[in-house]
C-alpha cells in the first residue's frame, strides 16, 4: 500500500498541493519558534534572556502545534471526501479498511516529511528574525547570537508528522465507516468546552486589576468558548439555515445546498469562529491593558513587554493559518462542485445565478461564524474590561472587531466566488462528463 500511496502522489500531485502548503508553514512556525530554545541553550545566555525566549518559544509551539494539526486535518479531511469513490472502488476490489488507511496514512507522511523538508530553510530565517526583534525591543541581550539546532529540527518534523499522521487516519477512518458516527463524544466535548470557558471566563472577577494574570482566564475563557462553539458549527448551521426563507433563485438555491451540505462545510465555520474569537479577544484585550498602562503614566517592564509580543504572536499565527485552511478547504471544495454547476447550467441555472447562489451561500457561512466567535469573544473581553478599567465594552473593540470581520468575510467570499467563476468557465456539458 506504500507503493500505492506513493504513485498516487505522482499521477495527482495537485491533489496534495493543499496539504503540502498547510505541513511547510506548519514545520515552518515550529521551527521557528523552537529554534528559540536553542539559542536559549548557547553558552553566555543570560537568564532574563533565557527565560523570554523559552516562554516564547513554549507558549507559540503549544499554538503552533495545535494550527498545525488542525490545518492540516482540514485540508486531509477535504482530500479524503471527495475520493470517496475512489476508496469505495479500491474496497470493491479487496482492499481491507486497514491496507485503505496504511495507503492514506502512506499519502500523508510522504507529503509531511517534504513539507518539513521545504520548512527547514526558512525555518533557520524566521528564528534569525524572530531574534532580531527580541534584540530590538530590549527583551533579550544584544549579545545573544541565533542558534539552530537538534530541538528546533525534531519538534519541526515530528510535530508535522504525528499531525499528519493523526489527521489521515481520522479522515480515512470517517470515510470508510459504514454506520454514519453517534456524535456523543463531539457533544459532550462540545457542552465540556462551553462550561469550562464560562466558568474561565466568570474567574476573571475573582482577581484584582493589578494582578498580572488578569488577563488569563479571559482569554483562557474566550478561547475554549469559541472551541465549544466550533464543535458545534453543525448544530448551530442548521439552525440558522431552518429559521431562514430566501427570495429569489439564488437565495433558495445557496439554503437547500448548504442545509444538504452542513456536515462538509463545519470545517469552514470552525475556522471562522476560532479565528474571529481568538483575534478578537486577544487583540482587544491587549488593547485594553496597554490603554491602562499608558493612562497610569508607567513604563511597561519586560514581562509586560512579553505579554504583549507573545499576544500578538498568537494572533499573527492564528491568522495565517486559518487563512490558509480558509483557502484551501474552500477552494478544493469549489471546484469539486464542477459537476453540480454543470447539472445546474444544463437544468436551466445561468452562470450568475450560479455565482449568487455561492455567494448567499459565503454569507450565510461567514455571518454565523462571526455571531458565534463575537459572543466567544465578548464573553472573555467584558469581564476584564470591567475589572480592569471599570467600564463594560471597550472602546478598543469599535476598532478590532471591524478589521477582523472585515479579513474573515474577505477571505471567505472572495475565495468562493473567484473559484466559482473558474470553475464556470468550464462548458457545462463538458463539466458533467469529466472525471472526478
Amino acid at each position: 500500500m506504500l507503493v500505492l500511496a506513493l504513485r498516487s502522489i505522482g499521477q495527482r500531485p495537485g491533489r496534495f498541493l493543499a496539504t503540502l502548503l498547510a505541513a511547510f508553514l506548519g514545520a515552518a512556525v515550529v521551527m521557528t519558534f523552537q529554534s528559540l530554545h536553542d539559542t536559549a541553550a548557547g553558552p553566555g545566555v543570560d537568564p532574563v534572556s533565557s527565560q523570554t525566549l523559552t516562554t516564547t518559544a513554549g507558549v507559540v509551539g503549544g499554538y503552533g502545534s495545535l494550527l498545525v494539526f488542525f490545518a492540516v486535518a482540514s485540508t486531509l479531511t477535504v482530500n479524503v471526501r471527495q475520493r470517496t469513490a475512489e476508496l469505495e472502488l479500491l474496497r470493491c476490489s479487496g482492499a481491507t479498511p486497514a491496507q485503505l488507511r496504511r495507503m492514506v496514512v502512506g499519502e500523508a507522511v510522504a507529503v509531511a516529511l517534504a513539507g518539513a523538508a521545504l520548512a527547514v530553510v526558512p525555518g533557520m530565517l524566521g528564528g534569525r528574525a524572530l531574534l532580531a526583534v527580541f534584540r530590538d525591543s530590549g527583551q533579550v541581550a544584544g549579545s545573544v547570537e541565533p542558534a539552530f539546532g537538534p530541538i528546533a529540527l525534531a519538534s519541526g518534523f515530528s510535530i508535522t508528522l504525528l499531525a499528519s499522521v493523526g489527521a489521515a487516519f481520522l479522515a480515512v477512518r470517517r470515510a470508510t465507516r459504514r454506520t454514519p458516527p453517534r456524535g456523543r463524544t463531539r457533544t459532550v466535548l462540545a457542552y465540556g468546552a462551553l462550561l469550562l470557558g464560562a466558568l474561565s471566563a466568570a474567574g476573571t472577577f475573582a482577581l484584582d486589576a493589578t494582578d498580572a494574570a488578569l488577563m488569563a482566564p479571559a482569554a483562557y475563557g474566550a478561547i475554549l468558548l469559541s472551541v465549544g462553539s466550533a464543535l458545534l458549527a453543525p448544530r448551530l448551521l442548521r439552525r440558522v439555515l431552518a429559521r431562514l426563507d430566501p427570495s429569489g433563485a439564488g437565495g433558495w438555491l445557496a439554503v437547500r445546498t448548504l442545509r444538504q451540505r452542513a456536515d462538509q462545510l463545519a470545517g469552514t465555520l470552525t475556522a471562522l469562529i476560532l479565528c474571529t474569537a481568538v483575534s478578537a479577544a486577544t487583540l482587544t484585550l491587549q488593547a485594553v491593558e496597554s490603554a491602562e498602562v499608558t493612562a497610569s503614566g508607567l513604563v511597561k517592564p519586560v514581562d509586560a513587554k512579553n505579554l504583549e509580543t507573545l499576544n500578538l504572536t498568537v494572533v499573527g499565527i492564528v491568522a495565517v493559518f486559518v487563512c490558509v485552511m480558509l483557502v484551501n478547504s474552500l477552494y478544493a471544495a469549489t471546484v469539486y462542485r464542477a459537476r453540480e454547476f454543470g447539472r445546474l447550467r444544463l437544468a436551466g441555472a445561468t452562470p450568475g445565478q450560479v455565482l449568487a447562489a455561492v455567494g448567499v451561500e459565503s454569507l450565510v457561512l461567514t455571518a454565523t461564524g462571526l455571531c458565534c466567535g463575537t459572543a466567544a469573544a465578548l464573553a472573555g473581553v467584558v469581564p476584564f474590561t470591567v475589572v480592569r478599567s471599570d467600564a463594560v465594552l471597550p472602546a478598543q473593540f469599535g476598532g478590532v472587531w471591524p478589521a477582523v470581520a472585515a479579513g474573515a468575510a474577505a477571505v471567505t467570499v472572495g475565495t468562493s466566488l473567484l473559484t466559482a467563476r473558474r470553475v464556470l468557465r468550464t462548458p457545462p456539458v463538458r463539466a458533467v462528463t469529466a472525471a472526478v
